[in-house]
């Protein structure tokens, strides 16, 4: 079992998230961060279920997707998850500052 660790940035990538949605709906943005997390608590028990970004093809740092929405991780020594980002399927990953550094 791995400890999941949320980043200070994937944690700004919900609340904007959160944010966005909610200017037409609190309550699907309720709904759509609330699957999020859940969906994040998958990597707890099997760190391993992501897939390998393919923009970074690196074994550590994997994704998991839910709804328009990829979850992207990085596993280190099997004893953490960091939740590197939550990133919006049809944005460029390329433009994502979580992912530059890692590359």
């Amino acid at each position: 079992m791995v400890e999941i660790v949320w980043t200070s940035r994937s944690l700004n990538d919900l609340e904007e998230i959160g944010n966005y949605i909610s200017k037409d709906s609190p309550k699907y943005a309720k709904l759509t961060l609330e699957k999020l997390i859940e969906t994040a608590k998958l990597i707890e028990t099997n760190p391993l279920i992501g897939r390998i970004v393919p923009e970074v093809k690196q074994k550590n740092i994997r994704e998991l997707i839910t709804g328009n929405y990829r979850i992207i991780y990085q596993i280190n020594d099997n004893r953490f998850a960091y939740i590197l980002t939550v990133h919006h399927s049809s944005r460029l990953i390329s433009n994502n500052p979580a992912l530059r550094k890692r590359k």
